[in-house]
């Protein structure tokens, strides 16, 4: 791989470190599947960064909130051209949040997970 984006950790990042190229990139965004693990171990696999060359940089989003707008605009241009593509799932109702929010952690959910509040 030549760019890595990570939002999970874990042991899937440390899967990931092993398939960089020479001079690749890693955008670290969080770490989810650690969050809420006491003494999470870190990524085993680090010194493929040294051995690659690798450059790995965090990021939030709220280091590019003055370009905030520019992104919304065009990422709504991709969705309406269909280039740009996502999963969403939809659970109706407030007594599904806290085991629809469980699932966060336990990777069974695919993609956007969405809790629709009933309008009465």
């Amino acid at each position: 791989m030549d760019v890595y984006f990570d939002n999970v950790g874990g042991e899937i990042l440390d899967a990931a470190l092993l398939c960089l190229n020479k001079y690749a990139r890693v955008a670290v965004c969080g770490w989810i599947s650690t969050y809420n693990t006491p003494a999470a171990p870190g990524p085993s696999n680090l010194w493929q960064l040294v051995a690659e060359s690798v450059t790995m940089r965090g990021f939030v989003v709220l280091d590019y909130l003055d370009r905030f707008e520019e992104g919304v605009g065009q990422l709504a241009e991709w969705v309406l051209a269909g280039k740009l593509q996502f999963r969403e799932e939809v659970v109706d109702g407030l007594d599904e949040v806290l085991p629809t929010f469980l699932r966060l952690f336990d990777g069974s959910n695919q993609g956007k997970l969405v809790i629709r509040i009933p309008e009465e």
